[in-house]
């Protein structure tokens, strides 16, 4: 059905919230709006899919920028994301080119019915919604929507052109802007001789190598335009490049390059040969998450076959790469798809290493375990693997037992759960953690991003103590050795800057408390509960049944005692399920998956059409009081017509 037929119009609620951004202080209102078509993008700064979106939308707001007006409103998911500074600074770090509300109570976010980061929303002219979509990779039915509400709205003469509400805010200045990740490179790499530091300097698409002052630039590799080109490294381009590995010294000079980068936006691993200042590709294929409709429902969406050039392969935000020596390949944490891969160099091979693409916190095998948004990796002294698995505010650790790695929890509890508390493995807390490395004594220091310290775990003693607190947004940290001892190296990406701190013998014990999302739980009324997805395909596509019914449900809850049938996966955007009456408070994990293929309806598809597979992940708290909801409606792609 064309979309610009709708017999349900529902009027868009007014947008509050605490304040502006990106307005020049202004306060935005619908009425201020009107006659322009209104993209709400409700994100929170922590959540990967949510910077995937803000990817996709830039292209879309450049080409309709004169009729369409994108509104990120920021709905937080932890306790550091809802304090104003926080967003200011990710506002600026990600490039934000449009008017942001700043919504810490969810009172905007409530109104419009939101269950998942990211979900937008599509308000037409006249102030109606006409269009709820979760998820990302929504670009080609939002650009097909736009131009026909164009068409719709100019005839109708209720579309305004010009007249933008974005006021843009001044750059950072300094040698860095939010830098990223970092590592120490041998004194040979130097031309004094002497030891310096690499760092991704992620919002101006660089990497530069810093004096041992920590604030003097030697070299930069890379400009500051943000894109994606191999060559020199006066003229290669990154797009806010994360993670940097040193290659072992021994395996230097076969393979031809000393580091790898993980260049996050460009869904890529770069490589870069020091001695002719080179960079290269050696995996991704620059599209993001981008899975064939009949593979994805006629093999394992996991599978990467042995044959397939790592430059062929389609990775998502890659955050953080390290070496394992048990594995003999790179580790990179692959946030986008909430999985680890690895790189052998000498097979030429990357594949999944662990991880089914389940956003939780669940241990086991490397093919059970879930994780959440992994963004920082160090291997210790024994050859152990340890995670930083941010959403889930955890600290993860891989063990390999006969060669094969088998995945803990040391900190962490649920998506849902963070705080600032030290103490042992069980009620110690962090918030967000995206950097780590292993100290001498084979403790692990953690860079709790969002409570702005950088704690200490002990796997001896299972204790976590504080070493120091009070940074803005800790990103990394990485050991510095001296004639005197170590040190530690913390790069601080909100101040645009490396620091040095010492490490003590006694850390102070820190208890703030533990938190839960303020996020509100979805009330069930309990017994029984009714899952629907809602999927329309966009205009110029139709669901694709030619292998069978091309939707997907995948249900499982923690506890997962909490479903007592009707969990699992199965064809189908409908599910039932009994809940198990002993357990009033639990999460729902659901995901759901459309393939459609370029096509008209009543039209056998082309044998080589486009083919594209949508999916979502939602963690859903909910709470059974038994007055609540009977059927869970979730919106993949919902379009009213």
């Amino acid at each position: 059905m064309n979309n610009t037929i709708r017999s349900h119009k529902v009027r868009a609620s007014e947008l509050t919230g605490r304040g502006w951004f990106n307005t020049g202080g202004k306060d935005l209102n619908l009425q201020s709006l009107r006659g322009k078509i209104v993209i709400l993008d409700f994100w929170t700064l922590c959540c990967i899919n949510c910077l995937h979106v803000l990817d996709e939308l830039r292209p879309l707001e450049e080409q309709y920028g004169d009729v369409l007006v994108t509104i990120g409103v920021h709905s937080p998911k932890f306790e550091h994301e809802a304090d104003p500074k926080a967003l200011e600074a990710a506002i600026d770090r990600y490039d934000i080119a449009h008017p942001v509300l700043d919504d810490p109570e969810l009172s905007t976010w409530q109104s419009y019915t939101a269950r998942a980061w990211p979900t937008l929303v599509v308000i037409d002219p006249v102030g109606y919604i006409v269009a709820h979509l979760s998820g990302e990779g929504h670009v080609q039915g939002l650009t097909t929507l736009v131009e026909e509400l164009i068409q719709e709205h100019k005839e109708s003469g209720t579309l305004r052109y010009g007249d933008s509400p974005y006021v843009p805010r001044p750059k950072p200045q300094g040698t860095l802007a939010f830098p990223g990740k970092a590592i120490e490179l041998p004194a040979e790499y130097s031309e004094e001789n002497t030891t310096t530091y690499l760092v991704t300097d992620s919002a101006r698409h660089r990497l530069v190598q810093l004096n041992p002052d920590l604030e003097t630039a030697q070299r930069t590799i890379g400009t500051t335009q943000r894109g994606w080109k191999d060559g020199n490294s006066d003229e290669a381009l990154f797009n806010e490049p994360q993670g940097l590995c040193l290659v072992p010294e021994e395996l230097r000079e076969t393979l031809g390059y000393d580091i790898l980068i993980a260049d996050t936006v460009n869904h890529r691993i770069r490589a870069l040969n020091w001695k002719t200042q080179r960079i290269t590709t050696i995996a991704g294929n620059g599209v993001q998450r981008l899975i064939d409709g009949e593979k994805a429902r006629s093999k394992d969406p996991n599978h990467i076959p042995e044959n397939l050039n790592p430059t062929d392969v389609a990775l998502s935000s890659p955050w953080d790469i390290t070496w394992s020596h048990q594995a003999q390949e790179f580790i990179i944490a692959m946030a986008g798809t909430q999985q680890l891969f690895s790189y052998n160099p000498h097979t030429n091979r990357i594949r999944v290493f662990a991880g089914t693409g389940a956003e939780g916190l669940k241990d086991g095998t490397a093919q059970d375990s879930w994780f959440a948004q992994p963004s920082g990796l160090t291997e210790d002294h024994q050859g152990n693997i340890w995670v930083a698995d941010s959403e889930t505010s955890a600290l993860r650790l891989i063990r390999f037992e006969n060669n094969t790695p088998h995945i803990e929890t040391a900190i962490g509890v649920g998506l849902f759960d963070f705080g600032y508390v030290d103490g042992n493995s069980t009620t110690s807390r962090l918030q967000h953690p995206l950097g780590l490395t292993a100290l001498p004594d084979g403790s692990i220091a953690i860079a709790d991003t969002y409570n702005g310290a950088i704690r200490r775990y002990q796997p001896e003693t299972q204790e976590v103590t504080t070493l120091i607190r009070d940074l803005d947004e800790p990103s990394d940290v990485l050991i510095e050795h001296t004639d005197t001892g170590a040190r530690l190296i913390v790069v601080e990406a909100n101040a645009h800057q490396l620091i040095r701190i010492n490490i003590p013998e006694n850390a102070q014990k820190i208890d703030e408390g533990s938190s839960q999302t303020a996020r509100p739980a979805t009330s069930l009324k309990g017994e029984s509960l009714q899952l629907v997805a809602r999927f329309s395909a966009p205009t110029g596509q139709k669901l694709d049944y030619r292998w069978g019914d091309p939707t997907q449900l995948q249900v499982s809850s923690t506890p997962e005692e909490f479903i007592l049938s009707g969990a699992g996966t199965s064809q189908g955007l409908q599910r039932s399920l009994t809940l198990n009456p002993q357990i009033n408070n639990a999460v729902l994990h659901i995901t759901a998956r459309a393939a459609a293929c370029d096509g008209e309806e009543g039209q056998e598809i082309p044998e080589h059409a486009a083919c594209h597979l949508y999916q979502q992940d939602w963690g859903i708290p909910v709470v059974v009081d038994g007055e609540g909801e009977e059927t869970l409606t979730l919106d993949l792609r919902g379009v009213n017509s």
